[in-house]
């Protein structure tokens, strides 16, 4: 390994060199977690600590009832907390999949293929980047409906797995992609599904792990398509059920504790899923502005 002045360059082990970077980095990353700490703290307040005043950021008598009322107040709505998790569950897995299917095979069109209006349908998703969701909300209700997809889990995932900003970034990581690597290929007689399943997919796999955090924090959050879209109770998700404790409560202060324990169950998967899969989601930015 590379030395300069005794000093190794980028050890692998820790070195007294690094001391400077830990002093710095270490109650940044104190800081940046606060937010996170709380979050799980909160959820688990007795009522008295929830309004205790001042406010304590820790909590001292750590209680499950926040929990247990968020499950008793689902069963008394005749809709128990488990179909609002399996809807959830089943409407992200679904999105996600999907998401990244249309996502990877679109950005592999745009950038391999050759087309009549290629650089403009680019241009198009890109434009869609600056429309807010609210903007098309009334479109897009509208054409729901004459598609007759109103009350079906389709609604819930098809407006979803169109991802503007996923089709960009899997477009510019593609682009870095030798086109002799695929010509080699069609020579050797691979068809484009060929080539897109065992050539492009495997170089990209950071760029689909990122496509999938994206998609999943978009659907997981979701509550627009519950509330817009559907009209059975029973098929609407765990985001708008939360959405909904102030009014089930018809006491806001009551349910505060409720609130802080849904925060926390909505959290949770966010942050599971981006831990596991950081390095792929900062390999794919560092790659997606790169010729």
């Amino acid at each position: 390994m590379a030395k300069f002045s005794g000093m190794k360059i980028n050890p692998k082990h820790f070195h007294r060199s690094q001391i400077k970077f830990f002093i710095v980095l270490i109650p940044m990353a104190i800081f940046v977690s606060l937010p996170m700490l709380f979050i799980v703290s909160h959820a688990f307040k007795p009522m008295n600590e929830l309004f205790a005043f001042p406010p304590r950021f820790l909590v001292r008598r750590p209680t499950l009832d926040n929990f247990r009322n968020l499950v008793s107040v689902a069963a008394n709505t005749g809709i128990p907390f488990s179909r609002y998790v399996f809807n959830s569950v089943l409407v992200t897995s679904v999105g996600v999949f999907l998401s990244i299917l249309v996502t990877t095979m679109a950005a592999y069109a745009l950038s391999k293929l050759k087309f009549k209006g290629k650089k403009l349908l680019f241009e198009i998703n890109t434009l869609a980047l600056m429309f807010v969701p609210i903007a098309v909300t009334i479109p897009r209700y509208l054409t729901i409906a004459r598609l007759g997809l109103i009350d079906r889990y389709l609604v819930l995932i098809l407006p979803l797995i169109a991802l503007p900003v996923g089709l960009f970034l899997v477009k510019q990581f593609i682009d870095q992609t030798p086109n002799e690597v695929i010509e080699s290929a069609k020579i050797d007689g691979a068809s484009e599904m060929q080539i897109y399943l065992r050539i492009i997919m495997p170089i990209i796999a950071p760029a689909v792990a990122t496509v999938g955090i994206l998609s999943f924090q978009l659907i997981w959050n979701d509550v627009v398509g519950s509330t817009l879209y559907v009209d059975d109770e029973s098929m609407k998700t765990l985001s708008f059920y939360f959405s909904t404790l102030a009014s089930l409560v018809g006491n806001p202060v009551a349910g505060q504790g409720m609130m802080a324990a849904a925060s926390l169950i909505m959290f949770v998967p966010n942050i599971i899923i981006f831990i596991f899969l950081q390095n792929k989601v900062m390999n794919t930015m560092a790659h997606s502005g790169l010729k």
